[in-house]
């Protein structure tokens, strides 16, 4: 947890950014100061004004990916120089929301819709060429996804009853021309009501099962990607895991956006018990600049968090930034 300074580091932003927020939102915007600052990792990234960012992911190295709710549009730069620029251009009605960037490939898998029919595009890292866009046929809030061997795992987090989406892929990572299909969600799975987010975050276990999270009743959940049989991880410790938007996996250190609080992050240890997995509460990253933080990812060292800032007063034209985090 980050302690503010005198004056705190909320008021210094304030000062640098008046003019950006005084008619976008009562939270002090870092982006200028995040410019300005020296070192080497800034605590703030600059995103585009009004791009209403939802997921982040990055590679290789510090290179970072957004995408964009308000027209799909792609930015990727640099998480230590602070400088971005559009990868993949805006379409009217398309909107992204998770991200995951595939080391094998350097595509960035992205989840959204374009008005109300689901996709899930595959992206050039460099380019921003689409290589591939998959129409999911029945699907409601594509949300999140991973990558895991020879396919691409997606959440929806309002279609009942609840699947995941699966689009397969060669076995080294290379899109498919194959139709997606939907592994039902079973088990100790609480099914969602079609209105409320349900099925959020999604990321890849070591023995090749995956773990979600549920926004509406909160919880960390095992699952058999073969069968979509689901077990609860059970959580130790902490104030209890209570929603949660993305996920991010390292090594058995498992951070929950927005797991215990709109503000914070909190951070797991997976403990394999058998063929199944527990997790212990250790405690929760957060900082003055989080401003509903959606999704993370980690580069460089740091957990970098990217503010969605959901109900801000004009999100046209409101400021948008990542903040940086300690990973450990």
């Amino acid at each position: 947890m980050v302690t503010p300074a005198s004056p705190s580091r909320r008021q210094l932003l304030t000062g640098a950014a008046a003019s950006v927020v005084a008619s976008t939102s009562a939270i002090a915007s870092p982006a200028e100061a995040g410019r300005r600052r020296a070192g080497p990792a800034p605590e703030t990234v600059p995103l585009p004004d009004g791009i209403r960012p939802e997921g982040i992911t990055s590679g290789p190295g510090t290179r970072f990916y957004v995408g964009s709710l308000a027209d799909g549009r792609i930015v990727a730069g640099d998480l230590l120089t602070g400088r971005s620029s559009t990868l993949l251009a805006g379409a009217t009605g398309r909107a992204l929301r998770g991200l995951f960037w595939d080391s094998r490939t350097n595509l960035v898998w992205a989840a959204g819709n374009v008005g109300s029919v689901g996709h899930v595009w595959a992206v050039d890292g460099t380019t921003g060429t689409v290589v591939r866009d998959v129409v999911v046929p029945g699907a409601v809030f594509l949300n999140d996804l991973v990558v895991l061997g020879n396919a691409v795992w997606v959440t929806d987090s309002r279609v009942v009853p609840d699947r995941l989406t699966r689009i397969a892929l060669t076995a080294g990572g290379a899109p498919t021309a194959a139709a997606p299909t939907f592994v039902p969600l079973t088990g100790a799975w609480p099914q969602g009501n079609g209105t409320d987010v349900n099925a959020n975050g999604i990321r890849a276990l070591a023995d090749g099962s995956l773990v979600l999270n549920n926004s509406r009743v909160g919880g960390l959940w095992q699952v058999d990607p073969a069968t979509g049989d689901t077990s609860e991880i059970p959580v130790s410790g902490g104030p209890g895991i209570t929603g949660g938007d993305g996920l991010v996996l390292d090594g058995r250190f498992l951070y929950n956006v927005r797991g215990s609080g709109q503000a914070e992050v909190s951070v797991l240890e997976l403990v394999p018990v058998g063929s199944a997995w527990a997790a212990r509460w250790r405690g929760a990253r957060t900082d003055e600049t989080l401003d509903v933080p959606s999704t993370a990812t980690l580069a460089g060292g740091w957990l970098w968090a990217v503010n969605a800032r959901f109900g801000v007063a004009s999100p046209g034209t409101a400021s948008y930034w990542v903040t940086r985090l300690p990973a450990r």
